[in-house]
C-alpha cells in the first residue's frame, strides 16, 4: 500500500513537471509570436522590399500602390476609404446579425493599429482601391489580418483585387507571419468565390452552425507555407 501511494506521487510529481514545462513552452511560443508582430509593425513601408509591386499595370490600369500606418496616411484618402467602406458594405451589413454600425467602423479603420494598402492611379493620384489589414494575434498565432479589400466599381473584374491580395500574402509572408486570415459574409457570394479562387480556405478558427446558434459569417485563412504549422491554442 505505501509503494502504491509512493508511486501516486511520482507520476503525479511528473505529471506536474510536464504540465509547467508545456506551460513554459507555450509562453514562450506566444512571447516569440509577439515578437515578430511587433517587428512587423515598427516598419515604415512593408513595401519598400519589393520595388516590383508597386506598380499594377493591366486591363486597362496603370496604378502605383502604397502601404502606410493610418496615422500617416492623408486625411482626405482616409475618408475617401471610410465612404467606400461604406458604399460597398453597408447593404451586407443591414442583411447581417449585427447590422451597419457606422461609428464602429469609422472608430475600427481609424485605429493606430491600422494600416493601408492604397491604389492610386498614375495620371491622377486618385485613390481606386484599399484594403485595411493589420499585424496581430489571433488566437495564438502571429497573423496578417486582412479588415477590408474595397474597390471602386471602375476597377473590378481587372484583376487588381487578386493582385492586392498577393501583395498583402508577400508582405504577411516574408514578416514570418503564420496566416493571412479574412472574414467574409456568407450571404456574399462574390466575396466568397472571389477568396476561393485565390486558394483561402475555412480556418479553424471560424465558427460552426448549431442548433442553438448560427453564424452569417465565415473566417477564411491562407497558411505561410515557409512555416511549420503550429497547432493553434484555442
Amino acid at each position: 500500500m505505501l509503494q502504491d501511494r509512493e508511486q501516486k506521487k511520482l507520476k503525479s510529481k511528473l505529471k506536474g513537471k510536464e504540465r509547467r514545462a508545456a506551460q513554459k513552452a507555450e509562453r514562450a511560443k506566444q512571447a516569440a509570436a509577439q515578437l515578430l508582430v511587433n517587428q512587423a509593425n515598427a516598419q515604415s513601408d512593408p513595401l519598400s522590399k519589393f520595388p516590383s509591386f508597386v506598380n499594377y499595370e493591366r486591363n486597362g490600369l496603370s496604378c502605383n500602390l502604397i502601404c502606410k500606418k493610418v496615422k500617416e496616411l492623408e486625411p482626405e484618402i482616409l475618408q475617401w476609404a471610410i465612404e467606400l467602406c461604406k458604399d460597398n458594405m453597408r447593404p451586407l451589413y443591414e442583411r447581417s446579425s449585427q447590422g451597419w454600425q457606422e461609428c464602429d467602423k469609422v472608430d475600427e479603420m481609424s485605429e493606430d493599429a491600422a494600416w493601408y494598402l492604397v491604389v492610386l492611379d498614375k495620371a491622377t493620384d486618385k485613390p481606386l482601391a484599399f484594403s485595411h489589414f493589420r499585424f496581430d494575434m489571433d488566437y495564438g498565432d502571429e497573423v496578417l489580418y486582412c479588415y477590408e479589400l474595397q474597390l471602386e466599381e471602375a476597377c473590378r473584374r481587372k484583376g487588381l483585387g487578386r493582385f492586392m491580395m498577393q501583395v498583402l500574402e508577400l508582405v504577411a509572408f516574408s514578416n514570418q507571419m503564420q496566416k493571412v486570415v479574412l472574414t467574409v459574409f456568407k450571404h456574399n457570394p462574390e466575396g466568397m468565390n472571389f477568396f476561393k479562387k485565390c486558394k483561402y480556405d475555412i480556418d479553424e478558427t471560424s465558427p460552426e452552425d448549431s442548433y442553438e446558434e448560427s453564424f452569417d459569417y465565415c473566417i477564411l485563412s491562407k497558411l505561410n507555407k515557409m512555416k511549420p504549422t503550429q497547432k493553434t491554442s484555442l
